[in-house]
């Protein structure tokens, strides 16, 4: 994640404190403290703070997110300390955050993405040169999916946690691989322990690698401190990925992948809808300008829609 400093001096309504919520783990702690740096080099005269909070997301490990709630249990009390005024702003990973906000909130900035793409940890390249019968460790019904259509021979178990306790798990042997993003990795200085799988071959979900800096919609100061840190080919890029997962409503028990790059002045979106066992699939591509990035995405989104199997939405 590579930050720009807004102007020095320039410090919309003389705020002397600024409070980053973020969650507790290491990963996030060290997005948020970057996001942090940033703002301290930006507005000298502002002390910033990074609040850590335990969500219900980190404290609850031995189910599946769509069993207890969804991935907003990543956001919702860091959405909640916001609302009631009790943090400025919270940094999410974009992948975490329901696509739609809770009312009085907005998404303020998406800083530089970093890579997008999932790394496979446990010593295979590829998702071929698993050796059949491996035991795979992963909570994503996304990465499961893509994975059984694959590789129906493969054994899939649940696997939760941070960055460390997954990379521990298959280093103890407990399972053959598991999947991580490999933007986490990079931030941990630790992108060598997976090697990064093409975007063909295992498609990250929508908004994998980007930060998003949330904050309440009508506080100007605020919003104005974080537009700056805005990067704008990623936010096009996240907000046709959004637009895609807004247009299917997917919950998280539904198998959704897709990525957008701008290249050439071309906004590109390739996306895929998948049944939980990986026998469906169906993947639309888009392309566009930049101004067309919400466009592309509910018309890709309608297109799996149409092609869906019955059901497989509801």
């Amino acid at each position: 994640m590579r930050l720009r400093k807004v102007s020095r001096g320039s410090n919309p309504g003389g705020m002397t404190e600024f409070r980053l919520g973020t969650r507790g783990s290491p990963l996030a702690l060290l997005q948020a403290g970057r996001v942090a740096e940033v703002l301290r080099g930006s507005f000298p005269g502002m002390a910033v703070t990074v609040v850590p909070m335990r969500t219900s997301g980190d404290m609850i490990r031995d189910r599946r997110l769509a069993d207890v709630g969804g991935k907003g249990l990543f956001a919702k009390e860091l959405q909640s300390a916001l609302l009631e005024g009790r943090i400025d702003a919270a940094v999410h990973s974009v992948k975490d955050m329901e696509t739609d906000l809770p009312d009085g909130l907005r998404l303020a900035a998406v800083p530089e993405r970093a890579d997008p793409r999932d790394g496979l940890v446990g010593g295979a390249a590829r998702i071929g040169d698993l050796p059949r019968g491996a035991r795979v460790g992963t909570a994503s019904v996304r990465r499961e999916a893509q994975l059984r259509r694959q590789r129906p021979d493969v054994s899939v178990s649940l696997l939760r946690g941070n960055v460390g306790t997954r990379l521990e798990r298959v280093a103890a042997g407990d399972f053959d691989a598991t999947f991580l993003a490999m933007a986490g990795l990079a931030r941990l200085g630790l992108a060598d322990r997976a090697a990064p799988l093409d975007p063909g071959e295992m498609l990250p979900a929508a908004g994998q690698g980007a930060i998003g800096l949330e904050c309440r919609a009508g506080d100007s100061g605020t919003i104005a401190r974080l537009v700056p840190l805005d990067h704008a080919a990623s936010a096009l890029c996240v907000a046709a990925e959004r637009a895609l997962l807004r247009e299917l409503d997917g919950s998280c028990r539904t198998p959704i992948a897709a990525l957008a790059v701008l290249e050439g002045g071309r906004l590109r979106l390739r996306a895929r809808l998948l049944s939980p066992d990986g026998f469906h699939m169906g993947e639309e591509a888009r392309e566009g300008t930049p101004g067309d990035a919400a466009a592309l995405g509910a018309d890709a989104g309608a297109a799996l829609r149409a092609g869906a199997p019955e059901g497989l939405l509801d």
